[in-house]
């Protein structure tokens, strides 16, 4: 399999270094609006090379974005009318309902798949099996550490409070978990997000909290920053890394 990257940056440089070590991915193509951040990443991989998006298409198996929503609204479509498997980090892109209905359709046309990663939250598995009946209420309480989100605050503040729809329009780059959980359970528009910052939390945290026919359903993360990239859990990472294998693998879990 070969595998495409749009975006070197953290989370990027975290799939390829774990793409480089799988026997099954014989080569990673690179690209990033910064060239030197795709220059950077290429001297750290054995079986990359940097190219442009609409040149390794034909080369590729699989490619991951990681790059921005603005990423997703321009590559996806090409990525997809290609036929090619597309894993999508920036799943706010997605509060688009005319984009993400496009990107369906062409999916659906070209017979391939839009994965999209659970990120840095767990329980994403039983809000997508509740929502399969009934499912009332789904509520995400995210808390941070003020730096991580571009604020600067010297006590717990909610900053903060409304639905996954806004949430992700506000917070582009910090509230990708919202739109994962929106698109698993009940929709953006009815999901509701607390965002708190903290100037003493040191960790992210996530937490879901939901009801319905199902029973009731509580799921926290504390999750470590990313080292490359305090505004990212390090959790994102895995998750995408695991979506890589699972693509890989003939069993399949969860």
């Amino acid at each position: 399999m070969n595998l495409g990257i749009i975006g070197c940056g953290a989370i990027g440089t975290d799939v390829a270094k774990a793409a480089d070590a799988i026997n099954d991915i014989k080569t990673i193509y690179l690209y990033d609006i910064d060239e030197h951040a795709s220059q950077k990443l290429h001297s750290q991989l054995k079986k990359a090379e940097i190219k442009p998006v609409d040149e390794f298409l034909t080369d590729v198996d699989v490619v991951f974005e990681t790059a921005s929503q603005q990423a997703v609204e321009t590559y996806a479509p090409l990525v997809l009318q290609a036929g090619k498997d597309l894993i999508i980090m920036s799943i706010g892109s997605l509060f688009n309902d005319d984009l993400r209905k496009n990107l369906e359709t062409i999916a659906r046309k070209n017979k391939c798949k839009i994965h999209l990663p659970s990120g840095a939250v767990c329980g994403i598995d039983g809000i997508f099996a509740a929502h399969m009946e009934s499912l009332d209420k789904v509520t995400l309480v995210t808390t941070k550490n003020p730096a991580s989100l571009g604020k600067n605050y010297d006590k717990r503040t909610v900053v903060f409070e409304g639905n996954a729809r806004d949430a992700v329009k506000q917070f582009p780059k910090n509230i990708n978990v919202a739109a994962c959980l929106s698109l698993a359970g009940v929709g953006f528009d009815k999901t509701m997000v607390q965002i708190v910052a903290d100037p003493v939390e040191t960790r992210i945290s996530h937490k879901i909290l939901a009801h319905g026919k199902f029973g009731r359903l509580r799921a926290e993360m504390e999750n470590m920053p990313n080292p490359n990239n305090p505004k990212s859990s390090y959790m994102a990472s895995l998750s995408a890394i695991a979506i890589l294998h699972r693509i890989i693998n003939p069993i399949q879990i969860g």
